[in-house]
C-alpha cells in the first residue's frame, strides 16, 4: 500500500482533531464533574494557552534537529495519551497543569506540521495547506458526531477519552513511522534558526488575520455545547448538534475550497469566509429557536474554515527568516487566541450572558476583513501534467 507524504502529513492533522475533539466535546460533564463555573471552566483551559506559546517560542530549533517523524511521533501520540488523563484528575489545577503539557507539545506539532505541508507545497506545486487543516476539522467532526451519541447513551469521560487515545496510537504509529522530512523550498530563507520565535511587524497583518480565524473557531468547539444547554435546554444529543455542524462545514470548505483558492486566491476566499463568520455569529448571539442557532454555528464553522491555512501559507513563503520561525510566530497569536478564547467568552457568558459572547468576537472578525488584504491577490496554480512522476495526481 503506497502512502504518499502529504497523506502521512494529513494524518497526524486528522488524529489530533480527534484527540482534541474528543476533550473539548467532554468539557459539559468536566464542568460538572469539577463542580467549577464557567469561568473557572475557562480559567483551567488557560494551561492549553500557556504551554502551546511556551512551546512556539522556543521549540523551533529543536524541531529542526528531531525532523518530522519524531517530532510528529511525540506530538500527536503524547496529546492523545495527555488527554485520556483529564477524566482522571480530581480538581480544577490538576486539569491545568494536564492541559499545560498538550500545549507543548500541540505547539511543536503546529510549526512542524504546517512547515513540512509547505514544503510539499514546493515541492510538488500543489495547495495542500487548506486540505491538510481540512482534516483536522475532519477528525474534530467524526469526534464530535461519536461524542454525541456517547455522552446520550451515558458512556463515562475516562472510557470515551481512552478508547479515543487508543485508536490515536494505533493509526499513529501506522502513519508516522514512514514519514520523512520534505526538502526545504529553494527560494526561502537559508539561515539558522533563531534560539527565540517573535512575530515581526511584517508579520503583523497575518497575526491578526490568524487571530479572528481562530477567535471564531474557540467561540464554536469550545463552547458551542454549553451554548446549546443553557439557551435551549437541549439534550445531549442536540446540544452536541452545534459542534457537529460546526465542525463538518469547517471540514468541508477547507478540503474542497482548494480550486476556488487557486481561481479567486487568498484575498477573495479569506474576505468571503470571513463575511459569512459575522452573519453567523449574528445568528448565534440572537436566534430565537435552536434550528436557527445551528445554522449559525454552520455558518462560523465555513466561515473560519479556510483563513488560517492562507495566512500560514502567506506567512511560511516569506524569505525575510527560516519558514519555522515564521509559522511558529504566527500560530504564537493565534493559538494563543485560540486558548484564550475559553476563559475571555467564559467570563462574558458569565457576567453577560452567552449569547452575548458570540457578539463580542464581531470587532475581530471586522479587523480581519480590514487586513486580509495583505494576502496574495492570486493562489497556486496547479498544472497536475507538469508534475514530477513520483508525485500523486490527488490531494
Amino acid at each position: 500500500m503506497k502512502v504518499y507524504a502529504q497523506h502521512r502529513i494529513y494524518a497526524c492533522f486528522f488524529l489530533f482533531g480527534v484527540a482534541l475533539g474528543a476533550c473539548l466535546s467532554r468539557l459539559p460533564d468536566l464542568q460538572e464533574k469539577l463542580g467549577i463555573t464557567h469561568g473557572e471552566l475557562g480559567l483551567t483551559l488557560i494551561g492549553l494557552s500557556i504551554g502551546s506559546l511556551i512551546s512556539l517560542t522556543f521549540s523551533a530549533p529543536l524541531l529542526d534537529k528531531l525532523g518530522a517523524q519524531v517530532t510528529c511521533l511525540v506530538t500527536v501520540l503524547g496529546t492523545a495519551l495527555l488527554f485520556a488523563l483529564i477524566p482522571l484528575m480530581p480538581v480544577a489545577p490538576a486539569v491545568f497543569g494536564v492541559l499545560f503539557f498538550v500545549g507543548l507539545l500541540a505547539g511543536a506539532m503546529e510549526i512542524k506540521v504546517n512547515v513540512e505541508t509547505d514544503r510539499l507545497e514546493a515541492q510538488y506545486n500543489r495547495a495542500f495547506m487548506s486540505r491538510a487543516h481540512g482534516f483536522w476539522s475532519l477528525g474534530f467532526f467524526v469526534t464530535a458526531l461519536v461524542a454525541a451519541g456517547v455522552r446520550q447513551l451515558g458512556i463515562a469521560m475516562e472510557w470515551h477519552l481512552a478508547g479515543a487515545a487508543l485508536f490515536v496510537v494505533a493509526v499513529g504509529l501506522f502513519m508516522i513511522l514512514g514519514m520523512s522530512d520534505a526538502p526545504k523550498r529553494p527560494s526561502g530563507h537559508q539561515g539558522k534558526t533563531p534560539l527565540i520565535t517573535f512575530p515581526s511587524w511584517g508579520l503583523l497583518p497575518l497575526c491578526i488575520i490568524g487571530m479572528a480565524a481562530f477567535l471564531i473557531e474557540g467561540a464554536g468547539i469550545d463552547w458551542s455545547a454549553v451554548y446549546m444547554r443553557d439557551v435551549f435546554a437541549a439534550p445531549p444529543l442536540i446540544g452536541g448538534l452545534g459542534l457537529t455542524l460546526f465542525t463538518f462545514c469547517m471540514a468541508m470548505a477547507r478540503l474542497f475550497v482548494g480550486p476556488i483558492v487557486e481561481r479567486a486566491g487568498p484575498r477573495f476566499v479569506a474576505t468571503s469566509m470571513l463575511g459569512l463568520a459575522a452573519i453567523g455569529a449574528l445568528l448565534v448571539a440572537l436566534a430565537p429557536v435552536s434550528w436557527v442557532a445551528l445554522i449559525g454555528f454552520g455558518m462560523l464553522g465555513a466561515g473560519c474554515s479556510a483563513v488560517y491555512p492562507l495566512a500560514v501559507s502567506a506567512a511560511a513563503q516569506r524569505t525575510d527568516r527560516p519558514s519555522a520561525v515564521n509559522v511558529a510566530a504566527l500560530g504564537q497569536i493565534s493559538f494563543v487566541v485560540f486558548f484564550l478564547a475559553p476563559p475571555l467568552l467564559g467570563f462574558v457568558a458569565q457576567y453577560f450572558g452567552i449569547r452575548n459572547s458570540y457578539l463580542v468576537i464581531l470587532p475581530i472578525i471586522a479587523l480581519g476583513l480590514i487586513f486580509a488584504r495583505s494576502l496574495p491577490a492570486q493562489g497556486i496554480a496547479a498544472h497536475p501534467a507538469d508534475l514530477p512522476d513520483a508525485a500523486p495526481l490527488r490531494g
